[in-house]
């Protein structure tokens, strides 16, 4: 079944164009099922491009999902039109009564920022908590999985002598993972970050399990069986040209910046790049998005009981 999204989204004509399935609201009604309630908080910038990549991965799902797009109450986005928002967002204090079967947290580039520095860091806290309540399975993205990681359970980030930045091959360490089902015993993944969290760190925390992880770059996806949740701390959910655009502003903004690993075929610039993650992006949240389906109660007002 498609997602279920405004149809006024601009994420909606992008994904009809690709042959998403994408569902009305007359015919949203009509199907006597209930649709998968996934919230989205939106922290990165570019909230319309990010829209767009969670949309396209959750939307391959054979079920019915509907999407919420949910932004802190405490920050105003500069990089993104106030009408958009208003259209298409609501503000966390508005939603914090509903009950959610998914919610997603992305990543924001703010991670050299102490935690605590962060200006809606007090709020964010309290989404994080509120998600073990009202929220049936979380998924952290990036900066988001960082964050989720310290606050739920201590684990500090570290700073990077070099920005990780490119596409890195990952081992799959537990084939038998429902998250991981389908996948290749490597994979490639973007990655494009300036801090990490470490194994020895992670290994304190007998909460966690790592699935994926790197030579290169560490580890890349946790799983918390207890409360369903996933942290993921690199990019899989980029477009084909996202670190492209990352790499050509950080060069015209001056800034001292290595072409991304492994992106660029023979390591040339001005070649276009080829998308090697794509399969394994759809494989995971088509996985998330199973799982929740499957362990979810019918009644939403039974999650957190």
């Amino acid at each position: 079944m498609p997602i279920k999204i405004p149809d006024t989204l601009p994420a909606r004509d992008v994904l009809v164009q690709e042959g998403v399935a994408v569902l009305n609201d007359s015919d949203a009604i009509r199907q006597d099922i209930r649709p998968l309630q996934i919230g989205l908080l939106n922290l990165m910038p570019n909230k319309i491009r990010t829209e767009t990549q969670i949309a396209r991965l959750i939307g391959a799902s054979p079920l019915q999902v509907e999407l919420s797009l949910v932004m802190v109450g405490g920050h105003t986005p500069k990089n993104t039109p106030k009408d958009h928002l208003i259209s298409f967002y609501q503000d966390w204090q508005d939603v914090k009564h509903r009950k959610f079967d998914g919610f997603i947290v992305t990543g924001a580039p703010i991670e050299t920022l102490p935690f605590e520095d962060v200006t809606y860091w007090n709020e964010l806290t309290q989404i994080f908590d509120w998600t073990q309540t009202h929220v049936h399975s979380g998924f952290f993205i990036c900066w988001g999985a960082m964050a989720a990681a310290y606050h739920l359970h201590g684990v500090p980030k570290h700073q990077l002598a070099e920005k990780a930045f490119g596409v890195y091959r990952h081992r799959n360490l537990d084939p038998a993972s429902p998250y991981l089902s389908g996948f290749s015993d490597d994979f490639q993944i973007p990655v494009s970050r300036w801090t990490e969290v470490r194994s020895r760190d992670i290994a304190k925390v007998p909460d966690l399990k790592v699935l994926m992880d790197s030579d290169f770059t560490g580890p890349c996806l946790l799983s918390e069986p207890g409360r369903r949740n996933l942290y993921c701390f690199n990019h899989i959910e980029y477009d084909s040209t996202s670190l492209k655009e990352e790499y050509e502003r950080d060069v015209a903004a001056g800034k001292p910046i290595r072409p991304p690993h492994g992106y660029f075929p023979g390591d040339d610039t001005s070649a276009p790049p080829q998308n090697r993650w794509r399969s394994h992006a759809h494989l995971l949240f088509g996985n998330w998005i199973n799982q929740v389906y499957q362990t979810t109660p019918f009644n939403l007002d039974e999650i957190g009981a």
